[in-house]
């Protein structure tokens, strides 16, 4: 090998090593911004003495009432938003490389429609008679709008005279599964909910970390952890499918075995973070994009890439969400779509000159 090559080559063999090291870092740093940025802003300083006391009895001495902000407040809704951004952009990853659609993701598809529809169904309407929990009601409503917009999209593939290219049908399957799920959740917040509870469920389906503490961290940290570790086994079959599903096969991939197992990994990863903190839209959009351009499609990078900037991305968006408007919280949704619908947008445009 020439030098030439060699300096050609090294930035690339390095790479896994030093993200190795760079990813925990970057990821503390954004969790402790996190925490310190807010209506109320708080050195990082005091930042650091609260999470020392807590974790190892440091004895610190610190103000009782920034101890609780700190803990039980913002370390516990930056660590919820890490692995809300982190499983979304997982999710994106995954619907995009199976769909071979560059606009696929849990929003557009309708799975974060379907997911608020289950919550609500058992958070307003009783649904499961309080035996379902309710991210068991936002899984069944993900897996029921996945599965619509699979049969809808065959049905209009299949039909005389469909000759819509598929990704064109897939995401007009999955803005009319959307639209259906949203309407039921309306329609079940006005037939079963007091005005009280309507205004609450409507803030949460914008998008809202307000409410989440410590227990939903508990329940959010496993499912993204496990969420990636499942998409790092799978990355190689991730690779495949981006060359259809009859290359995936020829390459003695096990194509309906793996596609059922991601795509029940995306409902999971997707109904989890819906039930805690609403629909949040275009994070599975975005994040994917932006980490291919810096990374390429291998998903051997892309994956951890793509969960790493996901996690970082929506802590940002929650601090924006805190700040944006003096002595007001903005629904987090609101500052994703501020960022995601322009991505959108050019995305189109770049798929319809690129035609």
């Amino acid at each position: 090998m020439n030098k030439a090559s060699a300096l050609t080559t090294w930035p690339r063999l390095q790479m896994p090593g030093l993200w190795l090291w760079l990813a925990p870092l970057i990821l503390f740093s954004a969790l402790i911004a996190g925490t310190a940025i807010g209506e109320t802003s708080i050195p990082i300083e005091t930042v650091l003495k609260v999470l020392a006391n807590q974790l190892w009895g440091a004895g610190y001495s610190v103000d009782r009432i920034d101890a609780g902000i700190i803990w039980s407040y913002r370390l516990s809704r930056a660590v919820v938003a890490a692995c809300c951004g982190a499983g979304l952009a997982l999710a994106g990853v995954v619907l995009q490389a199976l769909l071979r659609n560059p606009l696929a993701d849990p929003y557009l598809m309708g799975i974060s429609a379907g997911a608020s529809t289950g919550a609500v169904l058992v958070a307003i309407a009783g649904f499961g008679a309080g035996v379902v929990t309710l991210s068991a009601g936002a899984m069944v409503g993900a897996i029921a709008a996945f599965g619509l917009v699979v049969v809808l999209a065959y049905a209009a593939s299949n039909s005389p005279g469909g000759g819509a290219q598929t990704s064109s049908v897939i995401i007009l399957a999955g803005i009319a599964g959307s639209s259906l799920f949203n309407a039921l959740t309306a329609f079940i917040i006005a037939k079963s909910a007091s005005a009280e509870q309507a205004r609450g469920i409507m803030f949460w389906l914008m998008g809202n970390l307000s409410g989440v503490r410590w227990d939903n961290a508990f329940l959010a940290v496993p499912t993204a952890l496990g969420g990636l570790l499942i998409c790092l086994w799978y990355r190689r079959t991730l690779d495949a499918f981006t060359f259809g599903v009859d290359s995936a096969a020829s390459m003695g991939i096990a194509v309906r075995r793996d596609r059922g197992i991601l795509i029940a990994t995306v409902a999971l990863m997707t109904a989890v973070m819906v039930s805690m903190v609403g629909a949040i839209g275009f994070v599975g959009l975005v994040i994917p994009h932006a980490m291919r351009f810096l990374t390429g499609s291998r998903h051997t990078r892309l994956v951890p890439a793509s969960a790493l900037a996901g996690a970082v991305f929506l802590i940002g968006a929650d601090v924006v969400s805190r700040v944006l408007v003096e002595g007001q919280v903005l629904p987090i949704g609101v500052v994703t779509a501020l960022v995601g619908a322009p991505v959108f947008a050019l995305i189109l445009i770049r798929g319809a000159r690129s035609q």
